[in-house]
This record gives C-alpha cells, structure tokens and sequence, in this order.
C-alpha cells in the first residue's frame, strides 16, 4: 500500500503512515490471543479499512483463535464505518466461525456499547462474545474458550 510501512516483530504489526493516525493497533504476541486496541483517534476511510485489513490478516495461520477488543479509549466511528464493519462481518462470516472461538470486548464507555448494539443489530456476530467494563475479566473469559496455549 502506498505510503505506509508494515512493522513486523514475532506476532506483531502496526501499519505506520506518516499521513495516517491509526484507528486501531493489533498485537498478536500472545497468539492465539489476539488484542485489537482502538487508539481514539478519529476514524476515517483509510484508517478504517487498514483496522479492517489487519484484522482478517489474524486469520492468515488458519488457527483457532480468540479476539480481545479493548475499545476503552475509543472513539465513535462514522455511521458509514459503522455499516461498513456490518458489511465485514457478513463477508469474513464464515472465516470467523472456523477459526474465531469467541471475541471479548473491553467497552467501559456506555456510547460505544450503543455503537456495538447498531453494528450487530445490521449484521449479527457470528461467534461467541462478551462485553467486560475491564480487561481482567475479558482475559478471564477469553481464556476460558479453552484454546491451546
């Protein structure tokens, strides 16, 4: 992609661009736990859609799989990044049930669990989820979908 460079440590990336501040930064370290943390910085279309790619990349080990959302400092994205996600779930739907054995989301804030409730109620998650006010308990959770470790 143009104007960015990809950050490759064992089980982690960041898309950096010097023109792009990240909407989300994917840390693949404890794999097969993969923690997904929402920056707060303002989506847009290309930041949106770089979530979006890094996101279905932790599908690429065709591995079981568990997801940990930390939205704690997130912001609201656009309504359109909202649909668009919904168009995401329904297009990776099967690829999710496959390989995803649950996803936790770390949501404290009461406006971004609104924006959840919207995103599922155009598309339904297709795998197991929680929502946790902090992250103990979304490990906890998450740990307990019994993925090898």
């Amino acid at each position: 992609m143009a104007g960015f460079f990809f950050v490759n440590k064992p089980f982690y990336r960041e898309w950096v661009s010097k023109d792009m501040d990240p909407y989300a930064i994917i840390d693949e370290s404890g794999f097969p736990i993969v923690r997904i943390r929402f920056t707060g910085y303002k989506s847009t279309d290309q930041n949106f859609q770089a979530y979006l790619d890094q996101t279905k990349a932790c599908y690429r080990f065709n591995k079981p799989l568990a997801i940990i959302f930390d939205a704690s400092n997130a912001g609201v994205p656009a309504l359109s990044h909202q649909k668009i996600q919904a168009t995401w779930l329904k297009e990776n739907k099967s690829l999710m049930e496959d390989y995803c054995a649950g996803t936790a989301y770390i949501i404290p804030n009461v406006a971004i669990r609104a924006v959840l409730k919207v995103i599922f109620s155009l598309q339904k998650q297709p795998v197991p989820y929680q929502i946790f006010a902090g992250e103990q308990e979304a490990e906890a959770w998450v740990k307990s979908l019994g993925l090898n470790y």
